[in-house]
């Protein structure tokens, strides 16, 4: 029987997952601070796979869930590259996650306002499995901006994101052999639903391993400076900067299969070796009326100087696309310097080739 607690978090987790295809199973809800209005879930069982309809949330043992879930993958008629009947799309990443701990604070005052009726959440003990091998990429030219989720009212924007103690197996598709994924911790300013992956890149920190290739985003560091002043300083005329923070990424000894598989040229002719890879990324300003200003003034003069040193025909790429409508659009851009390389490269050159 469900007492009034749970009863509440399962009206909320119904809430987060209303038509989004997401099955989830926790063993009980308690709320240690109520008046802050925290919510805490233990022992869930978190599922998107076919065939489960709308979300929904209930009571029961995410142990018998996660098992009656593994049973029906290894049963699976179809197989990794079969195509799902015409009535399923299964074009999408599937997964099945047990998770030791969800804290949730609540705020009606977002949900009134149209960001979700999250504010902070907090995730701890991950494990389970990310499916992707029903993936698949259209042939042929397409506008990878098509695929951009747009934003609807109720989409969730959490202020606060942490979790640590993330482990789970991946899956890709085309027979790709399965890696594991690990995040020791993670701290987000902020989570959107409609900008996810760069809010993941815009971390304040992360630390984990992708293929047991170890990887960190951290602010970046440089001498002379403190963070405050690469993230906050002016530029030469008085003006504030445009970039609102400063962060590197790096990934030591990732295994080159994971750049070079399934690409054509001689590029594809290593079949053994690692990669190191440095990012450092500028981000943007936050999107107000008078940074904004700074940003279009700032790409203008990038522009200029581009144009004149390679000629008149040089432009920056998306150029065209920036300066269509009206002419407050924003043109705030991200930076990314990378840096690669390679480790211990083993190549088979092609006598003839195409």
């Amino acid at each position: 029987m469900l007492t009034s607690t749970e009863t509440l978090a399962g009206w909320i987790g119904n809430y987060l997952t209303k038509s989004s295809g997401v099955r989830v199973v926790f063993e009980s809800a308690i709320v240690p601070k109520w008046k802050d209005g925290v919510i805490t879930f233990k022992n869930v069982f978190v599922s998107r796979r076919p065939g489960q309809g709308t979300g929904n949330v209930s009571k029961g043992s995410p142990k018998s869930a996660a098992a009656a879930a593994a049973a029906a993958a290894l049963n699976d008629p179809l197989g990794p590259d079969s195509p799902m009947p015409e009535e399923e799309d299964a074009d999408y990443t599937q997964f099945d996650l047990s998770i030791e701990s969800v804290n949730v604070t609540l705020s009606f005052t977002r949900w009134i306002n149209g960001k979700g009726l999250l504010r902070d959440v907090e995730v701890s003990g991950i494990r389970g499995v990310v499916d992707r091998r029903y993936v698949r990429w259209p042939e042929g030219e397409y506008d990878p901006k098509s695929y951009r989720h747009e934003h609807n009212p109720g989409d969730f924007e959490i202020e606060s994101f942490k979790m640590d103690d993330l482990l789970v197996t991946v899956y890709q598709p085309d027979n790709f052999r399965p890696f594991s994924v690990s995040i020791f911790s993670c701290d987000l300013p902020q989570l959107r639903k409609q900008w996810l992956f760069y809010d993941f890149l815009s971390a304040n920190m992360m630390s984990g391993s992708y293929d047991n290739s170890l990887f960190t985003i951290h602010p970046r560091q440089s001498h002379g400076f403190t963070g405050a002043q690469l993230d906050n300083g002016d530029e030469g005329d008085g003006k504030p900067s445009p970039w609102k923070k400063h962060s590197r990424i790096r990934i030591d000894g990732l295994s080159i299969d994971h750049l070079n598989r399934g690409v054509q040229g001689p590029f594809s002719w290593i079949h053994e070796g690692s990669v190191d890879i440095v990012a450092d990324i500028m981000f943007p300003a936050d999107n107000d009326e008078s940074l904004v200003k700074v940003m279009a003034d700032f790409y203008d003069r990038l522009e200029a100087t581009v144009t004149s040193t390679q000629g008149s025909d040089a432009a920056l790429p998306g150029t065209e696309r920036s300066n269509e409508g009206a002419p407050d659009s924003d043109r705030r851009f991200l930076v990314i310097e990378l840096g690669l390389h390679l480790n211990n490269v083993r190549w088979v050159v092609m006598i003839f080739t195409r």
